[in-house]
């Protein structure tokens, strides 16, 4: 049998709900924050979803928040349990990449607990001092709860315990 094909698209508004249902399971685990829908209808341009290419099913989303001129956060990555190892997440990965090479980005960092699975789309470990201290004045005026992931702000402390930061740098297309 076949395995069952899937493709990658821009989120649409109608999708939100079903975003929502998808990362549900991995807020309660507190694998990923959740948010409000309406800060997901705020962020939907945000988002690239894969969808079962037979039903419409949203199986797989991602996200990519521009945080400066240079860095970007992949957030939000989840697929569902049943499409799981049939490479939905990196081929969400692979797109939201092809998303920042677009907008001229060229680093992109995320906050995770699936430390292999992004390993092997070349992200590092990577302790403090991303940005300059500059730019994290400019950050911490941000109410995106992402971003106070990023500066390891207080509140967000029990969402962040055990995950690891990782950095990847884009190749220049120059």
């Amino acid at each position: 049998m076949p395995e069952p094909s899937f493709r990658v698209r821009r989120a649409r508004v109608k999708d939100v709900p079903q975003i929502q249902a998808l990362v549900a399971p991995l807020v309660e685990q507190r694998i990923l924050l959740g948010k409000d829908a309406a800060v997901l209808y705020a962020a939907v341009q945000e988002f690239r979803i894969a969808e079962d290419a037979a039903t419409g099913a949203v199986v797989g989303c991602g996200a990519l928040h521009v945080m400066w001129d240079d860095l970007a956060e992949i957030r939000t990555v989840a697929v569902d349990a049943a499409w799981r190892r049939r490479h939905v997440g990196h081929a969400l990965v692979e797109r939201l990449e092809d998303d920042a090479r677009d907008l001229g980005v060229n680093k992109l960092f995320c906050l995770t607990f699936e430390v292999d699975f992004f390993s092997a789309h070349g992200y590092a470990p990577v302790g403090e001092g991303i940005v300059g201290p500059d730019v994290v004045i400019e950050l911490a005026r941000s109410g995106d709860e992402g971003v106070a992931e990023f500066l390891d702000l207080a509140r967000v402390k029990p969402n962040t315990l055990g995950n690891t930061r990782m950095l990847k740098v884009l190749p220049s297309a120059d």
